[in-house]
Order: structure tokens, then C-alpha cells, then sequence
């Protein structure tokens, strides 16, 4: 059996599990005696470990069983959960994100975890109570106590499941004899089962079925949502499995099968299950862990990878075909037959409906990369010493999956930064008359064709003295160049290279080597950075980045002899005003929009258009766009119309055009620059 073309799916299920694990244990340290985080921790690390050994990784399975160890005393309320173990737990799972990561760049999984397995070990054994190392001896005391046919839990689950109504089953699969990788099949005849109900317990251990230390036969208690006879067929149906026998589970069996004397048959399961002491799941989500209501069993997964390239191929090809759609559209007005008129709008309700699936295919929830940060901020946190918060809202914001990838490394720079140079130390924050806990918001949103993310923290605020004087002894500007900056143009020095404003060097800052790259970075997307910042309050940095969307919905508008295209979700409303409407402040046009002064912009003038003939003395027709919490006015000459629009680039040779963010291609051949509303609003 050909394990390689399975890789990229351990790979992705992988990184899954351990960012569950990650994210459930920093649950878990905020509610040390919430058993069922514990429950949802170790239905991944079991999950993990039988990929894991089924791929024939044995490391990275070894070390998640010891893991396993320390969490089924937990689980069973025979261990308490303390920092040491906290702390142990959080190093294997970096420990095991470096074994997958070795196995992505072409490696075997195999790192040194001596010290990690050593100290799990004490754990399981309770010598890190008393400052020694674990004994072999005491581990495996510990592996051999016996335990009833089923734990308390488990048995609860199954019998309130029986008075439910529930078909709870007892199912005994046999495997070929001449079968090659028995380990495999039985992966399979899990999987099977998760798509039809819960596993509460399997006999033989998990771990022994994952070696292949099994006969040809198991079992396992499972509670069904499908019929007897259709769970047999489809059990039976996995390659090289013999027969499957389902046995339907009474009240009356099941007190059988937990009071000696049993049957022949029965004793046999039920010694089976008592060599199992941690084994009370299959290889996935078992209810006995998860604490799921037992009638509801979880859906079949219904979807597939795709290689990023060929939608970045269909995406072109839709784009091609929406300039067509436009263009027939017009012909279609032009022609004025009843007929081609029908099948075209016909047509354009199937390509938008077809428009709106490519678009979604591409976009991913930017909390693909936001989930990796609390666990990131605890790390910082408790090496600095400090009390920090992390709190995160949008992270439903969707993203290209291109800026996706791309976007994490930044982010992390610019927390740890907050961390470090933002947020004070308890002492200092409790002196200022602040709560002793730190708080970092962590946001996104949509405003136009762009994402902004932004990262603020309450701490000290950034020195605008200590940043210029910086700056002046590292050559960054000349001494009479720094009183004449303003606070956003000082807090931008921090972005330059080499520069720092640590007193000292260590391991999470100091060297001068983060937001120089963070800046380079974001420009390289094709997005912006800029910072806030009030001394002794707190410090804001707002990424804007692009959508990179190939499709989007505008309004045309005409300028003289040129046509524009603005994004409509950026566009907040389209207006006349008067000339009595419009106010000089500072030099500045500004009108009255519902209750507020915003500014207006004469687009004609700013892109200096030819044949512009639109005057703001009288009657004038205005596009109120918004870029945050901000509106400005644009005038306009003329509104054509709304239309879905193909994003084109300008090519490596218009790069960094001010308020352009791309052209397209209208039905009649022509060229409208598409434009930047954000760069219009300060």
C-alpha cells in the first residue's frame, strides 16, 4: 500500500489537531477542573497518535502516547492539573508541530523528546512531586492497574443512551488472514463508524490495534444512528474486512457484560477491555470524550483539497468570461431582440451565481491565522513576566488565500512587540493606577477592496523623545529634521532598519529585526501600515491590506472624457449638494452629511482629467465613501452605473499610483481605472 499519496492529508489533519490541542489547553489553564477540555484534548492526541503510527511516524506517535498517559489520569480525576504539567504539556506539543514540520520539509518526524518523555513520565509516575525522575518501574505499574469493562463515564453514557431510545451496539469486526496491514484497515472501519455514530471503547487497546498487536478480529461499544443492517454492510465493505456482527446492546446485556460471571464470549470482550485502561476511543471523536449528546453523530466530512493553482487558473478563466457577459449584455440592449435578450439575462443570473462560488473558493477566514496567536501571547507573556490578555473579534474576515499565507509572520512581529515594548510590567501597570493584566485587541474587519487589521494594546504608549533621539544617534535623520515631524511621521522611524528602542537585548527583542520586516512585508501584498500612539494610554498599528479579489462589484462613474470604476463596498451612499452645502475649513472643502462635517474631494482635479466639466458652484453630484470610521465626499460628473468588474493589474512598470488600485476591461472595449478609495481618506 502506497502511504505517500495520503501524506498531504496527514499533513493537513495534522496541523488541525495540534492547533486544536493548543487552543484547548490554553482553555483548559483558565479552567484547570473542566474535565471536558481534557476530554476534547485527548480525542486529539489519540486522533494524532493513530494517524501518526498508521503513516508509520513512530516518534511522533510515541511521544503523543505518553502524552495520553498523563492525560488519562486527568481525565479520570486521578491527577490534578498543575503549572509543571502545564508547562510539559505546551513543550510536547511544540515538540510534535517539530516533528510534522520536519515530515513537511522532507524528514522522517525523529527529534530528540529524552528530556520531554522524561519528564511526562514523572508526571505519570508522581516523582515530579518529590523533584525526581520518573522510574520505569513506576510507569509501568502504573500502565498495568486494571479498570472495569467500562469506567463510570462511559458506562453513564451508554446506558442513558439505551433509556434514549438509541441503538447502542457491541461490534466485532474480523479481518482477513491474508491481510497486509491490518493497522490500516482497521483505520478504515473507524472512519466508517465516526460517519454513522459515537465510539464509546475498543478492545484491544487502541494502541495494540495500531501496532497490529491484534489477531484478526476487535470490537467496539458504539452507539449508532444507522440500522443494524446497514452498519454490517457498510463496515463489511472496507477492503479485506471478513465480517462485521452487530450486536444490539440491552439493559440486560450490558449489566452481563459488567458483572462476573460472564459468558465465554462475553468474558472475552470484557478482558480485552480491561488490558485497555486508556483505550476508550476509536481513532475519532468519541462521545465518552467529548461530552456530545449521544444521538447527535457527527457529519460526514463533505469536502476535498484543491491545489491553489487551479483556482488561481479557473479564477482567470471566469474573469475572461464576465468581460464576454458584459459585453453581450450591451449587444443584447443594442440589438433589441426579445429572444437573445432572454437567454442573456438568463445567462447572467447563472455566471453571478457561478461568480459568487469561485469567489468564496478562494477566501479563507483569517482565523486560519489568528488561532495560533493566544497560545503565542501566553508563551511571551510568561517569559516577560507579564499579565496579558488577548482578545480577538472579526476573525470571521475573509481573506485571499494568497495574503492569507503570507500575512501570519508579520502579525506575530507586531504582537510580540506589543508584548514587549507595549504592555507593562505588573508593577509598573499597578504604579499607573491600571489593572495588573495587560489587554492586546486583535481585529479585523472590511472596508472596501482591503482588510484592515488592527493591533492595539493599553500600555505605556510609545516616547516620541526616546524614538527622535534614537533616530538622531543612529543616522537615521539629521537633529533639525526632528522637531519639525509630526507623531505619526516620528512613529514610523520605528519601521526603519535596525532600529530599536529596547534597553536591552533578549530573546523576544533588542536586535533592531522585526517591524523593518513587517513593513516590507505588508508593501510587498500591496498593503499599508501605520501607527497610533498616546503616551501612557496604549499604542494602535493598522495593517490595510488588499482583498486581491479578481471580481468585484463597482459604480462607474464618468469624469470628462475618462471612466473610473469605485468598489461599491466601499461606497456608503451616491448624492447631489448644493453650492450652500459647501464649507471652506482651513483651506479645505467641506460639506454637511448627517450631522457631521466630512471633507470633499474633487476627483476631476486630483487625477487631472482632460474635458472635465464638472463645477462645484453649483448643483453636484457626490460618491460618500468610508474607510473605517471616516467619510469623505467625492464629486463626480456623471453616474453610469453598477456593474460586476474584472480587477486587471497595471503590470510591474505602474506600480505605487496614487488612489489607482488596478483597471478593467468594460463591454465596449474600453479601459476604467479602478480606484483606491482608502488612500483618499487620511
Amino acid at each position: 500500500m502506497e502511504l505517500n499519496q495520503y501524506l498531504s492529508m496527514f499533513i493537513d489533519e495534522s496541523k488541525e489537531h495540534l492547533q486544536a490541542m493548543n487552543d484547548n489547553l490554553l482553555s483548559l489553564e483558565s479552567s484547570p477542573e473542566d474535565v471536558s477540555i481534557v476530554h476534547n484534548i485527548f480525542r486529539s492526541a489519540h486522533t494524532l497518535k493513530g494517524m501518526s503510527a498508521t503513516m508509520g511516524f513512530e516518534d511522533l506517535a510515541s511521544l503523543t502516547h505518553e502524552m495520553e498517559n498523563v492525560l488519562d489520569l486527568v481525565r479520570n480525576s486521578k491527577l490534578k492539573m498543575d503549572s509543571f504539567i502545564f508547562d510539559w504539556i505546551f513543550k510536547s506539543l511544540d515538540a510534535l508541530e517539530a516533528m510534522v514540520e520536519d515530515i513537511i520539509q522532507g524528514g522522517t518526524g525523529k527529534l530528540d523528546v529524552s528530556e520531554i518523555v522524561a519528564a511526562l513520565k514523572s508526571i505519570v509516575s508522581g516523582d515530579y512531586l518529590k523533584g525526581g525522575a520518573a522510574s520505569s518501574a513506576a510507569v509501568k505499574k502504573q500502565d498495568s492497574a486494571q479498570e472495569p469493562v467500562l469506567d463510570e463515564f462511559q458506562l453513564s453514557i451508554i446506558q442513558q443512551s439505551i433509556e434514549a431510545g438509541l441503538a447502542v451496539c457491541l461490534i466485532d469486526v474480523t479481518v482477513r488472514e491474508d491481510c497486509v496491514l491490518k493497522a490500516a484497515r482497521a483505520y478504515m472501519v473507524f472512519n466508517v463508524l465516526e460517519q454513522n455514530g459515537e465510539v464509546i471503547k475498543s478492545t484491544p487497546s487502541v494502541e495494540d490495534i495500531e501496532q497490529e498487536r491484534f489477531d484478526n478480529s476487535f470490537s467496539v461499544f458504539f452507539i449508532s444512528s444507522t440500522d443494524k443492517d446497514s452498519l454490517e454492510k457498510q463496515v463489511g465493505s472496507v477492503s479485506e474486512i471478513e465480517k462485521a456482527t452487530v450486536t444490539l446492546l440491552t439493559q440486560a446485556k450490558l449489566d452481563e457484560l459488567m458483572s462476573p460471571p460472564a459468558s465465554s464470549a462475553q468474558a472475552e470482550v470484557a478482558a480485552a477491555v480491561a488490558e485497555a485502561p486508556r483505550a476508550s476511543a476509536a481513532p475519532t471523536s468519541p462521545a465518552a470524550e467529548s461530552k456530545k449528546p449521544a444521538g447527535n453523530a457527527p457529519v460526514a466530512n463533505r469536502t476535498i483539497r484543491v491545489d491553489i493553482e487551479r483556482l488561481d487558473t479557473l479564477m482567470n478563466l471566469f474573469s475572461e468570461l464576465l468581460i464576454d457577459r458584459v459585453r453581450l449584455e450591451q449587444l443584447a440592449s443594442e440589438i433589441k431582440r426579445s429572444d437573445l435578450t432572454e437567454t442573456v439575462e438568463h445567462m447572467t443570473r447563472v455566471s453571478s451565481d457561478l461568480q459568487n462560488i469561485v469567489l468564496k473558493l478562494r477566501m479563507v477566514p483569517i482565523d486560519t491565522v489568528f488561532n495560533r496567536f493566544p497560545r503565542m501571547i501566553r508563551d511571551v507573556a510568561k517569559t516577560l513576566d507579564k499579565k496579558v490578555d488577548l482578545v480577538i473579534t472579526g476573525a470571521d474576515t475573509e481573506l485571499d488565500r494568497t495574503v492569507i499565507d503570507e500575512i501570519g509572520d508579520p502579525l506575530v512581529h507586531l504582537l510580540r512587540n506589543s508584548v514587549d515594548h507595549g504592555v507593562e510590567p505588573v508593577s509598573d501597570r499597578i504604579n499607573a493606577g491600571k489593572s495588573e493584566t495587560g489587554t492586546i485587541h486583535l481585529r479585523a474587519y472590511h472596508s472596501g477592496n482591503h482588510v484592515f487589521i488592527e493591533i492595539e494594546d493599553d500600555g505605556r504608549g510609545i516616547n516620541r523623545e526616546k524614538v527622535l533621539s534614537i533616530a538622531v544617534k543612529n543616522g537615521v535623520i539629521q537633529q533639525d529634521q526632528a522637531a519639525k515631524m509630526t507623531d505619526e511621521e516620528v512613529y514610523m522611524l520605528l519601521f526603519a532598519s535596525g532600529f530599536s528602542t529596547a534597553d536591552k537585548i533578549s530573546d523576544i527583542s533588542g536586535r533592531g529585526v522585526g517591524l523593518d520586516v513587517v513593513k516590507t512585508k505588508i508593501e510587498s501584498l500591496g498593503g499599508t501600515v501605520q501607527v497610533e500612539s498616546k503616551w501612557g494610554k496604549g499604542s494602535k498599528f493598522s495593517v490595510q491590506l488588499p482583498l486581491t479579489l479578481s471580481i468585484i462589484s463597482a459604480m462607474l462613474i464618468r469624469l470628462g472624457e475618462e471612466k473610473y470604476a469605485i468598489p461599491l463596498s466601499s461606497i456608503v451612499e451616491t448624492a447631489a449638494i448644493k453650492r450652500e452645502q459647501i464649507r471652506m475649513v482651513h483651506g479645505n472643502r467641506m460639506i454637511d452629511y448627517r450631522n457631521s462635517v466630512i471633507p470633499l474631494v474633487p476627483l476631476g482635479n486630483l487625477f487631472d482629467v482632460p474635458g472635465l466639466a464638472v463645477s462645484i458652484t453649483g448643483d453636484t453630484q457626490i460618491v460618500v465613501i468610508r474607510k473605517g470610521e471616516r467619510l469623505a465626499a467625492l464629486v463626480v460628473e456623471e453616474f453610469i452605473g453598477q456593474q460586476e468588474i474584472v480587477l486587471k493589474s497595471l503590470g510591474k512598470y505602474l506600480t505605487n499610483l496614487f488612489a489607482v488600485s488596478g483597471a478593467t476591461i468594460l463591454g465596449d472595449g474600453q479601459v476604467a481605472l479602478i480606484i483606491d478609495t482608502n488612500a483618499l481618506i487620511k
